[in-house]
């Protein structure tokens, strides 16, 4: 199975090759409640490693999403924008947010792992 690397921002990464696929976490789901709005970054557009890149909107508050690692954007979820409460059912799987080709795919290694994760959010 492919490893999921997590930011103390609250996206996640799973990489493939050269390319990693970016959402937003559970906690971070949880924490927006009802997502209304999923705005996304245009494929093409380079990004650097915590630029704020995608916004998600929810019944409480709107929230940038930031890149977790520096690269392209090659594909975006678009069924997110039909269907934003997706976030919600599914934030660290089906409703993944948009694809990167990373600049440095060695990078990853740097991210929080899943425990890592976990323990920075009961530590909150």
């Amino acid at each position: 199975m492919t490893e999921t690397r997590f930011t103390k921002d609250h996206e996640w990464a799973r990489l493939e090759g050269d390319i990693a696929t970016i959402g937003i976490t559970d906690h971070a789901q949880s924490a927006l409640g009802d997502v209304v709005f999923v705005e996304l970054p245009e494929p093409g557009r380079h990004v650097d490693a915590a630029e704020a890149c995608a916004v998600v909107e929810s019944v409480k508050a709107a929230s940038d999403v930031y890149a977790p690692l520096a690269g392209t954007v090659t594909e975006l979820n678009a069924a997110l924008a039909e269907d934003p409460a997706a976030v919600n059912k599914d934030a660290e799987a089906g409703a993944w947010f948009f694809k990167l080709r990373l600049d440095d795919p060695a990078a990853f290694g740097a991210l929080l792992s899943a425990d890592d994760y976990r323990a920075f959010v009961q530590s909150l």
